[in-house]
């Protein structure tokens, strides 16, 4: 049996919301973008909202608008996708990768706390597989240790969260503002793009330059009325607003996260029951949250992961690994070495971790394969250990 990693859910409707942005003479960002801006307004309850062509550029751009470059440093943890630290080091600025609590696998408070020093502008918290950091109580720990009179900005990386929820809010609350990601994979998905939402107006308002080149106006708003208005460079910016084309496939998966959501958290149900007397690592749930399960991961110890890998491949299963940590890819190991010593936990994970297969419509016979399979990998790995027969 083959098992997909991932199968997103758009479907001949989704087609026919693109056909309708082709009977248009306006492809580009317009009417349909901002229709779904609306709707993210809604959702989350913020008061502003701008889609992105990715994760990665809308974060730049919003790095450009909060003046983060060259002397300044950007707090990630040390557990997750590369784009998170990239966006910082591409400003000019530096990096500083801190640890992960060993059980959630989220940043801490303390280890934020511990990382700041005068040149430090922004905080990049990732709600790691669709789990939130308390991002209320990050604020009150940053904001207690900041330099006085010096604001250190929230920037929630949100690419693995879009409908969690910790304590009956969703991201964007206590932050000043919450990045989201909408590639293939994603819970919410056009294939490439993203979404910033902002509570404040000011910040929104240079992050709406700086998404489109620093310009004073996008192409839909120097078409006005008809006529040709002029536009003006106000500041260095980039290409990164997202085209209607993809926005139209974005209003029903909207509609329909929520419902989603407790097809996923099913799943994860299944997996827990299927997998729990295993000795496969998973991480702990956070105390008032609901996961937004983009992800079902666990760790194999004692090296063998890349030789469960091996296995489930070869049983037709496809598999990932979310995420080695950064401290050990090459970039991060040779320009910030003495990270390796400072992140512990999150380098143990990044070396045992692994995803499974999850997505709403996995077939129930699909996943009971998987669970099986897996189940007779880790038995034969442990029977090896002991000497046993493999």
């Amino acid at each position: 049996m083959n098992v997909d990693f991932y199968r997103h859910t758009l479907s001949a409707e989704d087609a026919d919301s693109v056909a309708s942005v082709l009977a248009t003479p306006f492809l580009t960002t317009g009417a349909v973008s901002r229709s779904v801006e609306e709707r993210l307004c809604s959702y989350f309850d913020v008061p502003h909202t701008l889609l992105t062509n990715s994760w990665t550029n809308g974060a730049t751009a919003l790095l450009l608008a909060l003046g983060i470059g060259p002397g300044d440093e950007v707090i990630v943890p040390a557990m997750t996708f590369v784009a998170s630290a990239n966006v910082a080091e591409l400003v000019g600025a530096k990096a500083v990768l801190v640890d992960v609590d060993p059980e959630t696998l989220l940043v801490t408070p303390a280890a934020v706390s511990a990382a700041i020093t005068p040149r430090t502008k922004a905080v990049m918290p990732v709600h790691l597989y669709g789990q939130m950091v308390d991002i209320e109580k990050l604020r009150a720990a940053v904001d207690k240790v900041a330099p006085t009179g010096h604001h250190i900005a929230i920037v929630e990386d949100c690419a693995h969260c879009f409908e969690g929820r910790l304590n009956g809010y969703r991201p964007g609350r206590f932050s000043d503002a919450a990045v989201f990601s909408f590639y293939a994979t994603k819970n919410v998905t056009c294939g490439e793009g993203g979404a910033i939402i902002f509570s404040s107006g000011g910040l929104y308002e240079i992050t709406r330059e700086t998404r489109t080149h620093g310009m004073s106006a996008i192409a839909a708003d120097r078409f006005k009325g008809g006529t040709y208005n002029h536009w003006d460079m106000m500041r260095l910016g980039l290409k990164a607003n997202l085209p209607d084309l993809l926005a139209a496939l974005l209003p029903r998966q909207i509609e329909t996260i929520d419902t989603r959501l407790e097809e996923r958290e099913e799943l994860a149900r299944r997996y827990d029951e299927g997998l729990d007397d295993t000795p496969l690592r998973r991480p702990m749930p956070v105390s008032g949250g609901r996961s937004a399960w983009h992800l079902y991961t666990v760790g194999v110890a004692g090296g063998r992961r890349d030789e469960v890998i091996a296995s489930l491949n070869a049983a037709g299963i496809s598999v990932t690994v979310n995420y080695r940590a950064l401290p050990e890819l090459h970039y991060y190991a040779k320009h910030h070495p003495e990270t390796v010593e400072r992140c512990p936990f999150a380098l143990q994970w990044g070396r045992e971790t692994l995803s499974l297969p999850f997505y709403p419509g996995l077939p129930k016979d699909q996943q009971n394969y998987v669970i099986d399979t897996l189940r007779n990998v880790i038995g034969e790995s442990s029977s090896a250990d002991k000497g046993g027969p493999i």
